[in-house]
């Protein structure tokens, strides 16, 4: 029986190897398309022939991906359609609607908003709803009918609808189009500015990066070129079709091919499953290194900063778990003795590669912390990594221990504000991962039910018996609080189904020895002599809760037998001793 598990593991490990880590793969092959990234793309008109779409592959991704519910988006950890849906139906729906196509699916996609407005919206209100809701909501609504389709609302929630165009307006009145007190910007949201909004296009063009892009968003891109006709963002927009070949966009592009390893490697660990990748993870960490070494090798700048501060501290993390010499502050201490002044600028470009030896290069600037503290929620996901990674500190570690009190406290905050979202994540159980964080000291935890943690859907105890199902949520969290990506690679039905084999494959590992070592004690009448406790499950767990599985059998039962026979001989001094 075992070795047909031990069979079965090991087949799903080959495919996974070649599925999702050979170096022949795509990397963007792993990242769930955005569906209102996707249908701004479908809605570009061509240059040639503005009655046809320019990116066909993109409206025809809208058409054949709309889930049976009736809703363009992401599902939340239960399986249910999330806030985020809302405006990436409607503009699937304004797509359709401005090519003429899918008129049966526009209905059923109508229907679902009619339906399922109230309860995905009905428990927001003017003091929590959240700001990325509340600039591209209303807009698509407005758009919605421009475009001839006209949204009804349930009368319940009328007064809450009302309340988020009040709160936009709040927002388009009081933000810049860049400033340094909001993040993202107003301008990464130029597709959801309403018409009536006066600001300068050619300003707004000086924002673009050298890609072409404005802040790595497709849906802001295009709409730029629509009204601009720039080929700075025609270049970037043709790059990205030609790369995306399904059709859908990415929620960001370009992607840090990097990153998206580093988050692979991060959940093979969290999973329980880098024992069977040693080779892979051994490899990725060590280019990892040699870029964190050289700057030049770092991704120069194409990150934006919560995504940097992200990457950063999960490769420090993950390069100080597996041995890699780094220190948090190692390149600070080359350019900081040279150029105090260089550093600053560094600072305020978002340009990160010079930090690539450190990740609290955001405690060098009170004015970076004040951006961080103003909008952290928008940055709790990169906080909880660098939270996270202050967990490996040394003695001497200075800038971890503040980087620990200032990540600690920001994420206390976020807890206490509730369940306001600065960004659009469908995962409602990302703050009992924060409380998990903070309540349990890293070094008291053990591995294997933290695995567990990352796989259980918390909600059924059937399911929590039966390690049938797991939470996608608790797996996603950790890219999900930023605009890196989203990895479907993660939820990958192998990988998944790797998880839970190789959960109980240590599950009937931990009883089968267990059972063997009951055996054992009873056959020396060692639990039956009269006295004494009976240590052999403590024993057990206190042995097995140290080493690794399945490795190590014969270490485990010889330390816990040694474990055992230690506490009667105590016991039996206690009991029989005397001072002669």
């Amino acid at each position: 029986m075992e070795f047909s598990k031990s069979f079965n593991i090991q087949a799903l490990v080959k495919t996974i190897k070649e599925e999702l880590l050979s170096d022949n793969n795509d990397p963007y092959s792993f990242i769930a398309p955005s569906a209102y990234d996707t249908a701004w793309l479908a809605m570009v008109p061509d240059m040639s022939e503005p009655c046809q779409p320019m990116f066909k592959n993109c409206l025809d991704w809208v058409l054949s991906n709309q889930n049976v519910e009736g809703f363009w988006g992401e599902y939340d950890g239960h399986g249910m359609p999330t806030i985020e849906c809302l405006p990436a139906t409607i503009a699937c729906m304004i797509a359709l609607k401005r090519w003429n196509a899918g008129e049966t699916i526009i209905d059923k996609g109508m229907a679902f908003i009619e339906a399922n407005a109230e309860k995905l919206i009905g428990e927001i209100y003017d003091s929590n709803c959240p700001r990325w809701f509340a600039i591209v909501f209303p807009a698509m609504v407005e758009m919605a009918q421009i475009n001839g389709l006209e949204i009804i609302f349930p009368d319940r929630i009328k007064r809450v609808v009302m309340s988020m165009f009040y709160k936009r307006e709040q927002i388009l009145e009081r933000e810049e189009l860049v400033d340094r007190y909001h993040y993202p910007p107003l301008l990464s949201y130029l597709e959801a500015l309403p018409a009536l909004y006066n600001f300068d296009q050619e300003d707004a063009l000086k924002h673009l990066h050298a890609d072409g892009s404005l802040f790595q968003s497709p849906s802001a891109t295009a709409s730029a070129f629509m009204a601009t006709g720039n080929k700075d963002c025609l270049n970037y927009l043709q790059t990205l079709a030609q790369k995306c070949t399904h059709g859908g966009s990415p929620q960001t592009y370009p992607m840090d091919e990097e990153l998206l390893k580093l988050c692979m490697v991060n959940q093979l660990q969290r999973l329980g499953l880098a024992e069977h990748f040693n080779q892979e993870i051994e490899e990725l960490l060590q280019q990892v290194y040699r870029n964190y070494m050289n700057q030049e090798s770092w991704p120069k700048g194409t990150n934006s900063m919560a995504t940097q501060l992200y990457k950063d501290s999960l490769a420090f993390c993950l390069l100080r778990t597996h041995g890699f010499r780094v220190s948090p502050c190692m390149m600070v201490l080359n350019y900081a003795s040279s150029d105090k002044h260089c550093v600053f600028l560094l600072l305020h470009s978002f340009s990160f590669s010079f930090f690539a030896g450190m990740f609290c290069w955001f405690l060098l600037e009170e004015e970076v912390q004040d951006q961080i503290e103003s909008n952290h929620e928008y940055f709790s996901g990169a906080i909880l990594n660098v939270y996270r990674a202050t967990d490996l500190m040394f003695p001497g570690d200075h800038e971890l221990e503040e980087a620990r009190s200032f990540s600690r406290k920001l994420l206390e905050k976020t807890i206490s504000m509730g369940n306001k979202d600065q960004h659009p994540v469908p995962f409602p159980s990302f703050h009992s991962v924060i409380k998990h964080e903070l309540r349990f000291p890293w070094m008291a935890r053990l591995d294997h039910l933290e695995h567990r943690m990352w796989m259980e859907e918390k909600n059924s105890s059937e399911e929590k018996e039966n390690v049938k199902h797991w939470n996608i949520a608790m797996m996603w969290t950790n890219i999900q609080r930023f605009d890196a990506c989203r990895l479907s690679c993660l939820h990958n039905d192998k990988l998944k189904q790797l998880a839970v084999k190789n959960y109980e494959f240590r599950r009937t590992t931990y009883k089968s020895e267990l059972e063997e070592l009951t055996r054992w004690s009873k056959s020396w009448g060692l639990s039956d002599m009269g006295f004494g406790r009976e240590k052999t499950a403590y024993c057990y767990f206190a042995v097995a809760a140290s080493t690794s599985l399945p490795q190590d059998s014969e270490i485990r039962m010889m330390v816990a037998k040694s474990a055992i026979v230690i506490t009667v001989a105590d016991d039996f001094y206690d009991v029989e001793g005397s001072l002669e």
